[in-house]
């Protein structure tokens, strides 16, 4: 693979913003900036919130309690600023039914103890493993959530509840509504496309949004609007324990959801934390970010939410508007919280023409369209992990499929090294024949180290050279005993050079091998050093 390629095929999905730092700076501007970019996401949350509960069949202010809390908590102390957290649609596919079993109450609990596992997860550091998710499996995760999140929207294009008399909820909307709606959608993605070329004072998906609700109004135009799906009116959440029995029956009810969601939460969030990082030039949290979802979700539960994790959507809504520091997040919940309590007559008149604009936006902005042009060009296993982790996040769910396409990728890894094992052989001066094995020996190696030896035909003395290899795992040192075995029953004596201390040990106590006196100490002192620090494994 070229240089140039290789470049391109490992270059981030997004290209950084860099008209702010990392670090953006609390100037005038920059508030300003992120107060009109929270007040674009919170309008962009009714929607999917409300969406969402109905998805996971509880009420729809279950949905928006959990929006308002879990993107303020996660805003507050999360590992990434510039990060939007909320119900979504991931999780509420797996509440359903549990909901549908069990009832909401059962819900609640298992939103706490969701949390309490995410935190659990975080104090243990296990958020580092993201960094195991090999670059074709990040970009099938983007390409999948982009197509989600357009096919998402589709169902936007139905009658909402009975906003068309005569017309069936749930029917495909049809005739001048549906062309008038289209129309919509289109002035909204075209002002979000051009408004950025004239000015940035104002973020363009709010500027989209506040014309295109303007012109409904003002005409008064027949088109699905917000209130259409539901009321978002309501008070503030109150605090609530859940009416469940504390019992080990209950235990065993909401445990195996728990484990679920807290698993399909915690890697959503941190695939969604390595993405916001790659656009805004920032690195690490994925510890901090475990425990703040923790936190988020135990306090949701106790008051009423359904429980949520990041909301790739809505962040890439804050960040190509210019949110970059912690107000925005802050900002787009109070906002949401007021629009519960005081102004959900006005936003309930918003058309979802307008929100589906911005999503649309989203999609465009969100998919790795790069990937396309690379799949010709990458290795095959790549390009399938991409295409593979794409189509099963769409067909199944982003947990699976991120486990799919690191097991895939870890089983080309395996199998290519497994590949690399061989060895040179000389004779030396004394007669004795040295093999220096070159390459990883570890499980998927071990039959292709014991083809390289010629026992029948070695002299006497034989020396394993493994300067140049790592001796990785259990099956490779059962590869080695192996191997020492047959020069034994050969009556042939075998010597072993470079082996780290912790090798020798193992092997010694086999008691078929005969370490080299003349084993280079500085090697095995080194590597005793790596593995102590753990900096590498042992050789």
């Amino acid at each position: 693979m070229s240089k140039a390629l290789l470049a391109r095929y490992a270059s981030r999905i997004q290209k950084p913003d860099l008209s702010l730092s990392p670090t953006a700076r609390l100037t005038p501007a920059q508030i300003r900036t992120d107060v009109l970019s929270g007040l674009t996401v919170a309008l962009a949350l009714v929607p999917e919130a409300v969406a969402f509960a109905f998805v996971a069949g509880v009420h729809p202010l279950v949905g928006l309690y959990a929006a308002f809390l879990v993107g303020l908590i996660t805003a507050l102390i999360g590992g990434r600023p510039g990060m939007i957290s909320g119900a979504t649609g991931a999780l509420a596919v797996v509440m359903v039914a549990l909901v549908a079993d069990h009832g909401v109450e059962y819900l609640f609990a298992t939103v706490v103890l969701m949390g309490i596992l995410q935190i659990f997860a975080g104090v243990m550091h296990w958020g580092k493993f993201i960094r195991l998710v090999p670059h074709p499996v990040m970009l099938g995760f983007v390409n999948g959530l982009a197509i989600v999140i357009f096919m998402a929207q589709l169902t936007q294009f139905k009658v909402p509840g009975t906003a068309v008399p005569g017309v069936s909820a749930g029917e495909w909307l049809s005739g001048l509504q549906l062309w008038t709606m289209l129309a919509l959608v289109a002035l909204t993605m075209a002002i979000i496309w051009l408004l950025p070329r004239v000015t940035k004072v104002i973020p363009a998906p709010l500027a989209g949004i506040a014309v295109t609700a303007a012109i409904v109004i003002a005409f008064g135009l027949d088109v699905p609007r917000v209130g259409d799906m539901a009321s978002i009116k309501g008070q503030f959440p109150p605090f609530h324990l859940p009416m469940v029995p504390l019992n080990l029956e209950t235990l065993q009810i909401i445990l195996p959801y728990a484990v679920i969601l807290a698993a399909i939460g915690l890697i959503e969030s941190l695939l969604t934390l390595n993405l916001v990082g790659e656009m805004t030039g920032q690195r690490g949290g994925a510890s901090q970010e475990c425990i703040a979802q923790g936190c988020a979700n135990v306090v949701t539960g106790f008051f009423g939410g359904m429980g949520g994790c990041a909301m790739i959507g809505q962040s890439m809504i804050n960040v190509k508007s210019g949110g970059r520091t912690r107000i925005a997040g802050i900002v787009a919940a109070l906002f949401l919280l007021s629009f519960i309590l005081f102004a959900s007559p006005l936003i309930e008149l918003i058309p979802l023409a307008a929100l589906v604009g911005v999503m649309f936006m989203v999609v465009i902005g969100t998919f790795a369209w790069n990937s396309l042009r690379i799949l010709a060009k990458v290795p095959l296993i790549d390009a399938f992990v991409i295409v593979l982790v794409t189509v099963v996040t769409v067909f199944e769910d982003l947990a699976v499929a991120v486990v799919v396409g690191v097991i895939v990728s870890a089983l080309a890894y395996a199998w290519n090294n497994a590949r690399r094992i061989h060895a040179k052989s000389y004779t030396t001066p004394e007669g004795a024949k040295v093999y220096q094995i070159q390459g990883p020996l570890f499980f998927g190696s071990t039959d292709g180290f014991a083809e390289l030896f010629d026992i029948a035909d070695d002299p006497k003395a034989v020396i394993v050279d493994f300067a140049d290899s790592r001796v990785v795992d259990q099956s490779a040192l059962q590869a080695i005993e192996a191997v020492a075995g047959k020069y034994e029953a050969a009556g042939k004596r075998l010597q072993l050079r470079h082996l780290s201390r912790d090798c020798h040990r193992l092997l010694t106590k086999a008691g078929h091998l005969m370490i080299d006196s003349d084993d280079d100490p500085d090697y095995a002192l080194a590597a005793d050093y790596h593995v102590r620090t753990g900096i590498l494994g042992s050789h």
